[in-house]
């Protein structure tokens, strides 16, 4: 039988692992270092899924992602367990002043030609359709009608799990830190503490900590782990039909019941592997909090009732992420780096990166061959949140 290894229990790996053993009978062993996934992205996730994207390719990734997540019940159900995650679909709002309006038309004609349903909104459309936020300083809105919003990402993780389990996947807990290999072939993973695991074939699907096993191939892997805060908030304020709303500033916000979540790019350096347990209140007080006011004047009275961190695995080389085969190796493999939008895109990626190393067509991911590092093509995805 057919043997992989995947170093990664999170979404990525877990999907990975799943469509392997599910679709292809393959053996698949999965090294996970900390099986409570507690500083794992797919745990700290936002979890939301759009359609406007830049470049085709993560907008075919999320759509084919979409589908997946409308029939999760089916697809991940085991003998004792048929999965719900929540998946709602408000849609994404992207604000542009008159500065930002030009890239958002040509953003838009590009969405469309790839069949994404999206609708540019001028401000009278905008304040008309949503009474709550002010447009005055704004020029465009553009809003998706269909196939955008969020959905319990922890809960999918775990269904991918136990589904891939179901199939015979074994997992792990082990702390891989190199490799065995001769030429071009990857024999085996080496553990702290002297253990292998061997395989025909290898996968380094570790999120933010990719990089020191991708160097431990020789293969620079462009990945950082970067902190990026949650606000969860209380108001009194109702905002009907609320999207996930991005300001021209750079922060978000989108409902979660009677809560408002919020967020936005930090202040300062954006520092690699920051302590997750050190979320910037100051971000909030200083910045956040009165875009926010400014945008939607009902959210002036609101409180912070509780926050968290995780981490972006930013691909510092074009924020988009790698997915096939590694440059110089014949069965070593990589899904990393997605920078913000891994959550959304792992069925699509886990379920193309399966049949890759099952030796059949993945045109899903070609774009995203981490090839093109070596070749100097970074494929530059504008929509980075």
């Amino acid at each position: 039988m057919f043997k992989v290894t995947i170093i990664g229990g999170g979404i990525m790996g877990a999907a990975t692992a799943c469509f392997l053993a599910r679709d292809h009978g393959a053996a698949v062993t999965v090294i996970e270092r900390d099986p409570s996934y507690a500083r794992a992205s797919s745990s700290l996730s936002l979890s939301s899924i759009r359609q406007q994207f830049s470049q085709p390719v993560n907008m075919a990734l999320s759509r084919w992602s979409l589908g997946f997540l409308r029939r999760v019940e089916d697809e991940l159900a085991t003998p004792d367990d048929r999965p719900a995650i929540g998946l709602v679909e408000p849609g994404y709002l992207y604000l542009a002043t008159e500065a930002g309006a030009a890239t958002l038309r040509e953003v838009h004609a590009v969405q469309r030609a790839h069949g994404v349903d999206v609708a540019l909104l001028g401000p009278a459309e905008l304040a008309a359709r949503f009474p709550w936020l002010a447009v005055g300083d704004l020029a465009l809105g553009s809003l998706g009608l269909s196939g955008e919003g969020w959905f319990d990402g922890p809960a999918l993780h775990r269904a991918f799990r136990r589904k891939a389990k179901a199939c015979g996947v074994r997992f792990v807990e082990a702390d891989a830190v190199g490799f065995e290999a001769s030429g071009e072939q990857v024999i085996a993973v080496r553990c702290a503490g002297g253990s292998r695991v061997d395989g025909d074939a290898f996968v380094i699907a570790a999120g933010a900590w990719s990089a020191p096993l991708g160097a431990a191939l020789g293969v620079t892997l462009p990945i950082h782990a970067k902190k990026r805060d949650v606000f969860v908030l209380e108001t009194p304020a109702s905002l009907p039909g609320c999207p996930l709303v991005i300001d021209p500033s750079g922060f978000w916000f989108r409902t979660e019941g009677s809560l408002i979540l919020a967020g936005g790019p930090p202040r300062g350096e954006d520092r690699d592997e920051e302590p997750l347990h050190d979320i910037d209140h100051g971000l909030f007080d200083e910045l956040l909090w009165p875009t926010l006011a400014a945008r939607v004047p009902a959210l002036e009275a609101l409180r912070v009732r509780s926050a968290w961190a995780g981490y972006y695995e930013m691909n510092a080389f074009d924020h988009n992420g790698l997915a096939g085969r590694l440059p110089g190796y014949a069965n070593a493999f990589t899904a990393c780096g997605f920078s913000g939008h891994g959550m959304q895109q792992a069925p699509a990626v886990g379920h193309s990166m399966a049949r890759l190393i099952a030796g059949l067509e993945a045109p899903l991911i070609t774009a995203l061959t981490p090839q093109r590092l070596l070749d100097g093509r970074p494929l530059l995805e504008a929509n980075v949140i």
